[in-house]
C-alpha cells in the first residue's frame, strides 16, 4: 500500500516541483486538503511548493499533491499519516473523528460567530488536539488553519432555523449531524463532490459547507437559499508530520519550520477568514461586492436573535453532552476549561 500510494503521490506531483537542487535536501511528501479550494489554492500550495523550500535556502524539499487527487477516502488520511505512507498530511479534523470522538470537540456548531472567537477557541483546544494526534495518529500538529464558516445552502424555501425541522440536511461533521437532529432535520451523509447532485435530485433539501466552497463548487446552481449561521462551526484543518519523521529531523529544521508555518501558512489562512465570509455572501446573494468573481442570485436568510439563542440551547442541553458521553474521560473538564471559558459555553458534568 505505502509502495502504492508513494507512486500515485509522485505522478500527481509532477506540476509540483521539487524545489531542491542539493542532494541532502530533506524530502518531505505533502498530501494537502481538497484541491479545488481557496485553502488549499491560496495557502497550503503556495507555501508547502515554494515558500518553506526557499526559506529553507533548499535544504527542505517537498513533493506536494492532495487527497482527492490520489483518491484518498477523507477518513484515511491522519491514519495513513501515522503508519509513514507520506509525511505531512492535512485535512478537515471532522473527518477523522471515527477514530477519534474526542476530537469533535475541536469544532461546535454555533459557539464562535466570529473568526476572533473561532480562532481563539482553536487555540484553546490546540493543546488537547496535540494530545490527540500524539496518541491516536503518531503525528505532531503543525497547524490549525479555517475553512469559512460552515454555512446552509438549501434547495428549499426557509426563512429561519426553525425551517429545517423536517428537511433532509447534508451535515459537515459528526456534531453538527447530532444538532440537526436535535433540530427536528435528519442528517445525512454525502460527500462534498456528491452534494450538488444530491440537491439536484432531491436526495438532500439543503447542505452544510463553507461558503466560499460552496460558491467553487457551483452550489448555487442547484440551490436557492442561503442561511449564513455557522451552523457547521469553521470545520478547522489540521496539518500533522509524521511523528517518527519529525522526530528524526535536526532541530533547526524543526524551528525553521514551525516558524514559517505559523507565519506564513497558518497567520495570513486566519487573516482572511472574517473578510473571506463577507465576500462569499455577496458572492452568493448579489448583495454587496464580489471579489471572486460573478454574483449569483441566492434569497439571503438571516438567522434572527431567537434562532441563535435556541441553536445554543440545544447544543448545551443535547449536543455537548452527547459529545462527553461518546469522547469519555475527562474531556468535558478539560473542554469547559479550555474552549468553553473562551466561548462561555459550559457541558454539564457530573
Amino acid at each position: 500500500m505505502k509502495k502504492i500510494l508513494l507512486s500515485l503521490m509522485a505522478s500527481a506531483a509532477l506540476s509540483s516541483p521539487i524545489l531542491s537542487s542539493s542532494a541532502l535536501a530533506e524530502d518531505l511528501s505533502v498530501v494537502g486538503s481538497w484541491s479545488s479550494l481557496p485553502l488549499h489554492k491560496e495557502f497550503e500550495a503556495p507555501f508547502w511548493q515554494t515558500k518553506l523550500p526557499e526559506a529553507s535556502g533548499g535544504e527542505i524539499a517537498t513533493t506536494v499533491t492532495t487527497h482527492n487527487q490520489m483518491n484518498l477516502g477523507v477518513g484515511e488520511v491522519f491514519r495513513l499519516l501515522g503508519q509513514g505512507v507520506f509525511d505531512v498530511g492535512m485535512t478537515v479534523a471532522d473527518y477523522a473523528v471515527a477514530d477519534a470522538p474526542e476530537l469533535e470537540g475541536l469544532d461546535v456548531p454555533l459557539v464562535a460567530m466570529s473568526a476572533d472567537k473561532a480562532k481563539a477557541a482553536v487555540e484553546a483546544a490546540r493543546p488537547m488536539v496535540e494530545e490527540i494526534f500524539e496518541k491516536r495518529f503518531n503525528s505532531k500538529v503543525l497547524a490549525i488553519a479555517p475553512y469559512p464558516p460552515q454555512v446552509v445552502f438549501c434547495n428549499a424555501e426557509v426563512g429561519s432555523l426553525d425551517d429545517l425541522k423536517g428537511l433532509k440536511v447534508r451535515a459537515s461533521g459528526r456534531m453538527t449531524a447530532k444538532f440537526l437532529e436535535a433540530l427536528g432535520a435528519e442528517g445525512i451523509t454525502v460527500s462534498f463532490s456528491e452534494v450538488p447532485g444530491a440537491l439536484q435530485k432531491g436526495v438532500v433539501d439543503c447542505a452544510v459547507t463553507g461558503a466560499g466552497s460552496g460558491y467553487s463548487a457551483g452550489w448555487w446552481e442547484v440551490s436557492t437559499h442561503l442561511l449564513p449561521i455557522p451552523l457547521g462551526g469553521w470545520d478547522p484543518v489540521v496539518t500533522a508530520i509524521n511523528l517518527d519523521k519529525w522526530n528524526a529531523l535536526g532541530d533547526d529544521t524543526k524551528a525553521l519550520i514551525e516558524k514559517e508555518i505559523a507565519s506564513q501558512f497558518e497567520a495570513p489562512a486566519w487573516a482572511v477568514a472574517e473578510g473571506a465570509l463577507a465576500n462569499d455572501i455577496a458572492c452568493l446573494t448579489g448583495k454587496g461586492d464580489c471579489a471572486s468573481g460573478d454574483s449569483r442570485n441566492m434569497v439571503l436568510v438571516e438567522a434572527s436573535d431567537g434562532d441563535i439563542e435556541r441553536a445554543r440551547e440545544i447544543l448545551q442541553t443535547v449536543v455537548l453532552p452527547e459529545w462527553a458521553e461518546r469522547a469519555g474521560g475527562d474531556w468535558a473538564a478539560r473542554w469547559n476549561d479550555s474552549v468553553g471559558a473562551v466561548v462561555g459555553v459550559t457541558i454539564k458534568t457530573n
